[in-house]
């Protein structure tokens, strides 16, 4: 069970660009993030949160709510959508705040400056109130229709903590280098984390509120926060689900960035698994360093006898030093507390 913040609703005086905007929730402790509510207020608590960042999403945005909300008003949930308006330079957050008019179920929280979706979903995250959250995207390419089905798969099996909805398809930017980029960095992480993993950086995810709330703080800004989340489930044996699903071209202007953002996501996958389990990471390179430098002195004793040069006693050296890093690093995860 979840345990929620009261909340004391803030009359506020309508801004010139939003007329009749409603009013601002803060939640005890939380002052910091005000959410907007339409005029019927927050309501109830509702069972599924759906955390939508949008960033420059306005030409489209509106469209993605209509289709969210006809979904969730035919299944049997209970349900808010939290719009985080990422600090975004069009009409998006004017355009949130019409629909909140229009639509009881829709809150908005606004930043000041922009984040990065990693910050906009982790800070959603511990905003929302459901004991459900579910991760997606303002861009009309995930297919929004099946949240229902994953968040009764977790109502339903006690077992997994996470469902993820594994795309069939790429239709990113930059597809011929995305698709093998993705598939190295999806068979490391499964390398490291012994589990297959059909898609590592889906968007459209659902999940267990009080289970995710201790890894939130792993979270990186930008977009490589569904891998890392992904990661922190397997690593602390959190089971995941995956069910197939479909991935449409993206509207508008896409914010990522093939080799800025691979590069993050490669090493933000070595970081999670140095996090939880350090040894699967330094130890083999240190072994190999120090069985090379083994044969290697052999081989140099033989050719001249007791004569080892400098690479030969770097490689045991260093070997020794990286062994020695792991053994620290392994002592250092198993003595902390908590995840």
């Amino acid at each position: 069970m979840n345990e929620h913040a009261e909340t004391e609703l803030i009359p506020v005086t309508p801004p010139s660009t939003s007329p009749h905007y409603g009013a601002i929730s803060r939640h005890a402790g939380h002052a910091a993030y005000p959410i907007e509510d339409g005029p019927a207020g927050a309501g109830p608590a509702p069972y599924v949160t759906i955390v939508l960042p949008c960033y420059n999403e306005g030409a489209h945005v509106l469209k993605e709510i209509e289709r969210i909300t006809a979904t969730m008003n035919a299944s049997e949930f209970s349900y808010e959508v939290l719009c985080i308006d990422d600090a975004s330079t069009d009409d998006t957050l004017a355009v949130l705040r019409d629909a909140a008019q229009r639509y009881a179920h829709l809150r908005i929280l606004p930043f000041r400056r922009n984040g990065g979706s990693g910050t906009a979903r982790r800070i959603g995250t511990q905003q929302a109130r459901g004991e459900v959250v579910v991760w997606t995207d303002a861009d009309m390419t995930y297919e929004n229709e099946k949240i229902p089905d994953l968040v009764r798969i977790l109502r339903d099996d006690a077992t997994y903590d996470q469902v993820v909805g594994a795309r069939t398809t790429e239709e990113g930017t930059h597809k011929w280098a995305r698709v093998p980029a993705k598939w190295f960095i999806r068979k490391v992480a499964e390398w490291l984390t012994k589990t297959k993993i059909p898609d590592l950086n889906s968007g459209l995810r659902a999940f267990r509120r009080e289970v995710a709330l201790p890894y939130l703080r792993l979270l990186p800004a930008g977009f490589s926060c569904v891998t890392t989340i992904t990661i922190a489930f397997l690593s602390n044996q959190h089971d995941i689900k995956y069910v197939e699903t479909t991935y449409a071209k993206r509207a508008g202007t896409s914010k990522f960035h093939f080799v800025s953002d691979a590069y993050r996501y490669i090493l933000q996958v070595l970081r999670m698994v140095m996090y939880f389990d350090p040894l699967k990471v330094l130890m083999p390179p240190a072994i190999w360093l120090i069985l090379l430098g083994v044969v290697k002195g052999v081989v140099d004793m033989v050719r001249h006898p007791f004569y080892f040069p400098a690479n030969t006693v770097l490689l045991v050296v260093s070997g020794v030093m990286i062994g020695s890093l792991a053994l620290l690093s392994d002592l250092v995860v198993r003595s902390r507390d908590g995840v």
